[in-house]
């Protein structure tokens, strides 16, 4: 009987000890960048408006720029865009992510004994 055996894993970048960005913040700025609302993005995601506020604050106050800004309504209404830099952290997690999946992948042998 063959079974469907994986290793799975999430990973995280800490900045003294404070989960910074991982699996859930990369979903946020994907989010915020399809439909250029903090609050569309958190609707998508199923979580609070109130809660992802905070999550792109805390990425924008602990970053060394930001990666996320917000422009006020006016005669084209406001927006929210995720900035250069954060696009950039987007595509490295995300590098990181398919190199660590490979490495887990590599490991055959391992998944071969289970």
């Amino acid at each position: 009987m063959s079974k469907d055996i994986k290793i799975r894993f999430r990973h995280w970048v800490y900045i003294d000890d404070m989960k910074f960005f991982g699996p859930g913040r990369l979903e946020l700025l994907e989010r915020i960048e399809e439909t250029g609302s903090i609050a569309k993005a958190a609707k998508l995601m199923g979580m609070s408006y109130k809660k992802a506020w905070l999550m792109v604050d805390e990425m924008n106050s602990y970053a060394q720029s930001p990666y996320v800004i917000t422009q006020k309504g006016g005669q084209h209404g406001g927006g929210t865009q995720v900035t250069e830099t954060g696009k950039k952290v987007m595509e490295a997690y995300k590098k990181l992510d398919a190199k660590l999946s490979a490495v887990a992948e590599a490991e055959r042998e391992l998944l071969s004994l289970i």
